[in-house]
């Protein structure tokens, strides 16, 4: 069996040096190295990425860089753009990557990929310009996508960051949870006669997804007739006999393959949503920022590549420093819904505990991601970011504009940001507590019983990164960037960041449980369930 990368040389290294790094305090780095910002940032096109307020050095850095090269990284990068089946588990290429850049994948893969995207524009202009109609002749204007995990997060998250781009009178909503709540709160409101629902389910079985699914046909067929679902659905999956099943006719129906997982699927189809909302021009600048993040992960050396060195200080901050938790903090409300998407891109791709030859880690994994917008995070768990007896990594991500492209209100946000970040490193001594009170006159037995309160550790190791405005280009960048250090790590720690088996127990499980106690549970904890099922019967 392949020896654990934690063998390597490399990584000892990296061991003997986050010893030392442990004990160091940013105040101290920062003393020893009056360039650390200008040796510890990278710049791209229009981003910045500033690492001077990580518990590294520039050894540090140089030192995660071998350790890139020591695991093999760039020919593993080479071969997921070639089309390799890297997803060894499953047997399968990982080619999300092709759905934005005509240098990924085979020639057949770019055929297909384009093939797909005339049929999407295509669509998208017939709704958006009134040729595609509803049952009765109305236009749809009302766009509900069903969708679940990377069917959910990642088009609900492209549509919340670029409503400011929603053009052509069309709004939409989107439905995942099974208990119904968010269906029946739009059927309450939409005009059937206008809704128009996008299905979103590779397998087309997803229990979530079904149950929503039918339930919206019942909708529309109760208010429209049997034949309405045919003209107010359509659907973006791989499994023809499904569809079939569900009446969706075949004009109204767009690929899904099974070389791009669902958490990386939002530049497919499964982005038609986001995409009949903002217009296929504006989607065309969502895939060509993606594209040249791809470009810039495949050719630009390590010590510049921001993917890269996002991943290595990823791993450093979690196996070799052991942070457990990485807090997202976006100064920009538009990208309210980034660390949700955050957590399934990391916390499903890298949650694993066996390398690729199926041996158990001796290190630790994925972090558990977690965040809101900084703004409101800075009044509800700053607190505990600042004085908690817990250290989280942090991510702080800041446009220069805001949306609409003012500078006032983003001029606000930029100080707080950059306030947190110096807070968040240096930190207030006990002495600097003291002194700040008695200048402000606190008498001297308050000052000695405040001091322990006012007194802030620092230390909180931050990652800054700065880009233009939020637009759909540069949202595209964001991803791709993430996505990318995502792969960095997983390969670092040698796990396969594309497979997702670890979702697949509680499905089983849950299938073989019915409420209504006609199938009664087995195995093992079978009578503590039983008892539930009793109580639900019962007490309903």
């Amino acid at each position: 069996m392949t020896a654990l990368h934690s063998t390597l040389p490399e990584w000892r290294e990296l061991v003997a040096q986050a010893a030392t790094m442990r004990e160091a305090h940013l105040r101290d780095l920062v003393d020893a190295d009056g360039r650390r910002f200008e040796h510890l940032h990278v710049e791209y096109a229009d981003w910045l990425l500033d690492l001077s307020r990580q518990r590294i050095t520039r050894d540090t850095l140089a030192a995660l860089c071998a350790l890139a090269r020591a695991v093999g990284l760039a020919a593993r990068v080479e071969a997921m753009f070639r089309g390799d089946p890297i997803n060894v588990t499953e047997g399968r290429a990982v080619l999300h990557t092709a759905l934005r850049s005509t240098f990924a994948g085979t020639v057949a893969v770019q055929h297909e990929v384009l093939a797909a995207r005339q049929r999407i524009e295509a669509f998208v202009a017939a709704v958006r310009d009134g040729r595609e109609r509803g049952a009765t002749g109305k236009p749809l204007r009302q766009i509900v996508n069903i969708g679940i995990g990377g069917s959910d997060l990642g088009p609900l998250l492209v549509a919340e960051a670029l409503r400011h781009e929603w053009s052509g009178g069309l709004t939409p909503h989107f439905v995942s949870n099974v208990d119904r709540t968010q269906l029946l709160d739009l059927t309450r409101a939409l005009d059937p006669a206008e809704t128009l629902f996008v299905v979103c389910s590779k397998t087309f079985t997803t229990q979530e997804t079904q149950a929503n699914a039918h339930a919206a046909r019942a909708w529309i067929t109760g208010a429209l007739g049997a034949e309405a679902p045919g003209a107010h659905f359509v659907a973006v999956s791989t499994n023809a006999a499904a569809m079939d099943a569900f009446g969706l006719r075949p004009d109204r129906r767009f690929p899904m393959w099974d070389w791009v997982g669902g958490r990386y699927s939002v530049w497919s189809a499964v982005g038609l949503v986001a995409e009949l909302a903002i217009g296929s021009d504006r989607f065309g600048e969502f895939l060509r920022g993606a594209s040249e993040i791809d470009a810039h992960f495949l050719n630009t050396p390590f010590e510049q590549n921001l993917p890269v060195l996002m991943g290595l200080i990823g791993v450093w901050n979690r196996t070799f420093l052991g942070l457990p938790t990485l807090a997202v903090l976006p100064y920009e409300q538009r990208l309210a819904r980034l660390p949700a998407y955050l957590q399934q891109l990391e916390m499903e791709s890298n949650g694993k505990s066996v390398t690729l030859a199926g041996a158990r880690v001796d290190y630790a994994t994925a972090p558990v991601v977690w965040g809101e917008p900084g703004s409101n995070a800075q009044h509800s768990f700053f607190q505990m970011l600042h004085q908690g007896s817990a250290t989280a990594a942090l991510d702080f991500i800041a446009p220069l504009r805001g949306a609409w492209g003012g500078t006032e209100a983003q001029d606000l946000a930029l100080q707080n940001c950059f306030a947190q970040l110096q807070a968040f490193a240096f930190g207030m001594t006990r002495e600097e507590a003291e002194t700040e009170m008695r200048t402000a006159g606190l008498p001297g037995p308050d000052v000695a019983r405040l001091a322990p309160h006012r007194t802030y550790e620092g230390n909180r190791p931050s990652s800054l990164l700065l880009y233009p405005r939020t637009t759909a280009r540069t949202l595209g960048q964001l991803l791709a960037l993430y996505e990318h250090s995502v792969f960095v790590q997983g390969t670092v720690w040698g796990i396969n960041s594309f497979d997702q088996f670890g979702v697949e127990l509680g499905k089983k499980l849950a299938s073989a449980i019915t409420i209504s106690g006609a199938h009664r549970p087995s195995g093992p904890g079978a009578a503590g369930i039983a008892a539930l099922i009793d109580y639900v019967v019962k007490h309903r």
